[in-house]
């Protein structure tokens, strides 16, 4: 697929998964502790992008991996949403939000390329 050999070379992988690791560390924070719902459905989310990416890129045919990747930008869509959610409860700073933001939009941006990548290559 487009010349890659794993899926973690693909850009909206990488970028997705940044976004992951950005969640899992913000997780972490203590105010979080006792909010188990928010918590788990926040990290699902971030989990769903990268997993989603992945597994698109095993599937058969650029369409198909074309239905994943929206499947993994609706669900950093769903995580931009929680965290401004958190700040909303004052669970995060501005600074976290603004952050967290800006690696959710570049995440979905870059998710958009591959979508409009794959929907106009016709399968190798």
């Amino acid at each position: 697929m487009a010349g890659w050999k794993h899926f973690r070379e693909i850009a909206a992988w990488q970028q997705a998964r940044a976004l992951k690791l950005m969640v899992d560390a913000i997780l972490q924070q203590p105010q979080f502790r006792h909010h188990y719902k928010y918590r788990d459905q926040l990290s699902d989310a971030a989990r769903s992008g990268p997993a989603n990416i992945a597994e698109g890129f095993g599937r058969h045919g650029n369409k198909e991996f074309a239905r994943f990747v929206k499947i993994a930008k609706a669900s950093e869509t769903e995580v931009l949403n929680h965290i401004i959610d958190a700040h909303d409860q004052k669970l995060i700073t501005e600074d976290e939000l603004r952050q967290t933001e800006h690696a959710a939009l570049k995440a979905m941006k870059t998710a958009i390329g591959l979508i409009k990548h794959l929907e106009n290559n016709p399968d190798p």
